[in-house]
């Protein structure tokens, strides 16, 4: 643990987690696009994102189930597939509730693979530096949200949204799976496995169960990610109703989600 392979398996990571999380963010990009194509409110050409997010949060429940059993690599190939045909399939959308489907049963449920579950399994590579280990990786999901915004806003403006989100399924098949397979090897097992750690009783942190603990996690992450989930969303579309444009929107985003990599890695480091 700690050591080269355990540093490696993390670039790895984060680089599967910088292309796998784009699910979060392309929605958010071709929103107004898809508004106008469909003629709809604002209200429902949200409703995609909201899917999105249910199925990001559904899927890394089961994915993390599956990693549990099985590792992280097949559940990482599973999740690949999903993403190439929520693409693939989004792109050929004929009505905003079957573009939304696309959106939150396949590319959402794809896009968690890349987050909760590759999270646990860095853990499993770290000991002694395992704050900052986690906190890299969990960056992976931000710098997504910093990289490509201002890349799928440039291919929507010059070849269309349809186009765009197929390409986005086209790389995301033909990069993950080599990357996938330098994330087959298990986990090394812990030294300090089974033993008592400083955090509490029987390695309990703060001294809490871990059911407890793990209820606490999920309304901190409600509360912290409500007050930043709608200005994510808005963005884009909002500084293109204001009169600034798309791009400026895109850039916006990237910006306020590269800003969160330092947040969350300098997090680690505490």
């Amino acid at each position: 643990m700690d050591g080269p392979a355990s540093w490696t398996r993390l670039g790895v990571a984060v680089l599967l987690c910088t292309i796998g999380s784009v699910g979060l963010w392309s929605v958010v990009i071709v929103l107004p696009a898809v508004q106008a194509e469909f003629a709809v409110a604002r209200a429902e050409a949200t409703l995609p994102y909201t899917l999105t997010t249910l199925g990001f949060g559904i899927g890394g429940i089961a994915i993390g189930r599956a990693a549990d059993r099985f590792g992280i690599a097949r559940p990482l190939l599973a999740a690949t597939f999903m993403l190439a045909l929520g693409y693939a399939g989004s792109a050929q959308a004929r009505s905003l509730w079957q573009f939304t489907l696309m959106q939150g049963a396949l590319i959402g449920v794809g896009s968690a693979a890349t987050f909760g579950p590759m999270i646990a399994d860095i853990s499993k590579w770290f000991e002694r530096r395992r704050g900052i280990a986690v906190a890299i990786c969990s960056a992976g999901n931000y710098l997504a949200g910093a990289v490509w915004p201002p890349v799928i806003e440039h291919f929507v403006a010059t070849a269309g949204w349809r186009q765009t989100h197929f390409g986005i399924g086209i790389f995301c098949l033909l990069t993950m799976p080599p990357l996938m397979l330098m994330m087959r090897r298990p986990a090394p097992l812990s030294a300090a496995a089974g033993t008592d750690t400083p955090g509490g009783e029987s390695g309990r942190p703060l001294g809490l169960p871990p059911a407890v603990l793990t209820a606490l996690l999920c309304v901190a992450g409600v509360a912290c990610c409500t007050a930043m989930a709608m200005p994510q969303v808005h963005i884009v579309a909002y500084c293109g109703d204001l009169g600034y444009g798309v791009a400026r929107g895109a850039e916006m985003l990237a910006l306020m989600l590269g800003l969160g990599i330092v947040s969350r890695v300098g997090s680690g480091f505490v």
